[in-house]
């Protein structure tokens, strides 16, 4: 057997510090501006940037931390947060961002299920970590990213410390060269939500970070370059804010952080007053800002591009975005579990000749695979279901930032070497794909599927309607029926025989609720998506009214 010929080429390993280092030998002049908790706004540099992440290393090697511990954030989007990204993993550590939204016990566990050395919070979490500190025994120290003067007064267990981010930071001066790494060494620490049961854990490697940073800043995704100026809406403390604060420094984007205040005036007028271009959120957040706008009367003059994504983007959004504000919206889908990145609804050359109609069609669906993400659909059988935009299938991705298994699990979830989703969806000729609904939220009617997305999306087009949420409800002969729950908008009256008569023509009759409920507000998780577990017990004993004559169902039984 002949030897393979070798590349003649560096081994430069793909490191996270190689990123926030790029960023300040060569768009060190580039601004940081972030809306802080102390009511006022910093500005900053790359340069900077990474002058204060090298003094962070310092001081958390003259702590003890060795590589590979884990560091924790409780944190908005801001420069502090953005330095303990890089400080951290740059000497080898782990920073594990944590969702403050999240129910305290929750948190609590996440905190010592990770084993953080020490927690990192900015002030307005201070009750937070004040109920959280007694119960992570652990933690040796928490550390208030503030000055000595903003330190809040936080009774602490023995032996723990409670510590200033900045007078941590003081006695170090950057002096320290970012070292070697393995670039399989684990960077970054995320759990997922946890819906149901304790959440778990994705940890991802430097290797993994680089590269998904490399393919989410590609035109076809998030197209980020050094023309933009990027406010991530997304959180930070939610899978890495999409992986903005890699791609930003790769591609030497100006970065505008909002800190805590995410209502839609204050987003509105920090995005004018930094010439923003490119945004990115879940729809719940960009619900907020477009009411706003619509109420106060005013206008985008410099947003370009935003990406939705975290939940569907419904199609009412997508075009008030383009039709009346002129915003591009980039429909995006991914999950913790893929750092999370996996598809974009951008437009082939060829696609772009279609009519204006199929153009927007295809662009309200998730999209095709960025490069370094496969995917495919299954049948109950495990085989291979066709693309053709038609057959629903179990959603298995694969890729080299997603996982092969779970943080402190020997078990791995993999399929035939596929990470199943646990999302429903079809793929078009076109390679798109749309997403119909979470495996646990679809409703099996009569044999046959329905999308509960997609009855959501017929509803929210609906001028009275602010949300809307469809769920599976028990029924004697058809197994489950589906229960629409309405918010409607202030001040507007719809009534429920108005709603069902609005899905006429837009869906198959037998797809049509069969009910219609109104609620003040509907649940969310910690991380924006709509809670239909909740809303099923809430509703468990609710009686559609098809239930009572069963003769009148509007389809036939599937053969």
């Amino acid at each position: 057997m002949t030897t393979p010929l070798l590349g003649q080429m560096m081994d430069v390993p793909l490191t996270v510090s190689s990123l926030i280092a790029h960023a300040a030998r060569h768009f060190g002049s580039t601004e940081i501006v972030s809306r802080r908790i102390e009511g006022d706004m910093h500005r900053y540099t790359y340069r900077d940037c990474e002058t204060r992440a090298k003094r962070l290393a310092q001081a958390l090697i003259g702590l003890g931390v060795q590589p590979g511990e884990r560091i924790g954030t409780l944190a908005w989007n801001g420069y502090r947060h953005l330095e303990v990204y890089y400080g951290t993993t740059g000497f080898g550590a782990v920073c594990h961002t944590i969702n403050p939204r999240l129910f305290p016990d929750q948190i609590a566990w996440i905190i010592n299920d990770a084993q953080d050395s020490y927690v990192m919070f900015d002030t307005t979490f201070a009750p937070l970590v004040d109920c959280l500190a007694p119960r992570c025994p652990n933690v040796r120290g928490w550390i208030a990213l503030a000055d000595e003067a903003h330190l809040p007064h936080l009774p602490m267990p023995t032996s723990t410390a409670l510590i200033s981010y900045e007078t941590l930071l003081e006695p170090h001066d950057g002096a320290f060269g970012w070292p070697p790494l393995d670039e399989r060494q684990a960077s970054y620490l995320c759990y997922t939500s946890g819906t149901t049961g304790n959440p778990k854990g994705a940890l991802y490697s430097h290797r993994s970070t680089v590269l998904h940073a490399f393919g989410a800043s590609l035109p076809d995704a998030m197209c980020l370059s050094a023309r933009d100026s990027v406010l991530p809406v997304v959180p930070m403390f939610h899978v890495n804010a999409w992986g903005i604060p890699h791609s930003a420094p790769l591609t030497g984007a100006k970065l505008v952080f909002p800190g805590k205040d995410l209502d839609g005036k204050s987003l509105f007028e920090l995005m004018e007053a930094e010439g923003v271009t490119y945004s990115a959120g879940v729809p719940t957040v960009w619900l907020g800002l477009l009411n706003y706008m619509k109420e106060a009367g005013v206008r985008f003059s410099t947003l370009q591009r935003t990406v939705i994504g975290g939940s569907a983007c419904p199609p009412a959004m997508l075009r008030t975005f383009e039709d009346d504000y002129g915003v591009e919206v980039i429909h995006a889908w991914g999950m913790t579990e893929m750092s999370p990145l996996g598809t974009l609804a951008k437009l082939t050359w060829e696609q772009s000749q279609r009519p204006p109609d199929e153009q927007r069609k295809l662009r309200e669906k998730q999209g095709h695979v960025m490069y370094g993400v496969d995917m495919k659909i299954v049948g109950d059988d495990g085989r291979d279901l066709p693309w053709d935009g038609v057959a629903f299938g179990d959603l298995h991705v694969r890729g080299p930032w997603v996982i092969k298994r779970y943080f402190q699990k020997d078990d791995s979830p993999l399929v035939d070497g596929w990470f199943p989703t646990g999302d429903v969806a079809t793929i078009d000729p076109d390679g798109f794909l749309h997403i119909t609904d979470r495996s646990k939220d679809v409703i099996k009617s009569g044999g046959e599927w329905i999308s509960s997305i997609d009855l959501e999306n017929v509803a929210i087009a609906h001028p009275a309607v602010a949300e809307a949420a469809c769920i599976a409800c028990a029924h004697p002969k058809w197994t489950e029926r589906p229960l629409l729950v309405i918010v409607k908008r202030p001040g507007a009256d719809v009534t429920r025989e108005e709603l069902l008569a609005f899905y006429e023509g837009k869906v198959a009759k037998w797809w049509i609720p069969d009910d219609v409920v109104f609620v003040d507000e509907l649940p969310h998780t910690a991380t924006g998506k709509l809670q239909k577990l909740k809303l099923r017990e809430m509703f468990r004993e609710h009686v559609l009214p098809s239930a009572l004559d069963i003769a009148d169902c509007p389809f036939k039984v599937p053969s």
